[in-house]
């Protein structure tokens, strides 16, 4: 029998909460490695993908991609890609990580370019 851990049940509860609210809305996942972060754009309605971001992008020209300062870089990033793709209203998933550190910079750039979520 394989053994849960925290994350896996955040991460399950958070997915199931997200299906009830999100309602149509485009959901902005994000996923966190030692040395990068990266943020997708997904329409769950159509099963696509519809922008991404993320710190190992030539666009950003990052020195180091492991900080705060870069998550936000590639939360205001993707925020400008959304707006490409003509999506304003999101949801955000941050995928059993908490809502600390890099992952709350990346959606305080996002917001901060004009995200509503």
């Amino acid at each position: 029998m394989k053994q849960v851990t925290g994350f896996e049940r955040r991460k399950q509860r958070l997915r199931y909460s997200l299906r009830q609210k999100a309602a149509g809305r485009v959901r902005l996942s994000v996923f966190r490695s030692g040395k990068h972060i990266y943020a997708q754009l997904i329409d769950d309605s159509q099963g696509k993908t519809l922008a991404s971001a993320s710190t190992l992008d030539k666009e950003l020209k990052l020195k180091k991609t492991g900080t705060q300062d870069a998550a936000k870089a590639v939360g205001a990033l993707i925020a400008k890609r959304a707006k490409e793709a003509k999506v304003t209203h999101i949801v955000f998933d941050r995928g059993g990580y908490l809502f600390h550190g890099r992952v709350k910079a990346l959606a305080e750039g996002a917001r901060e370019a004009g995200m509503n979520f």
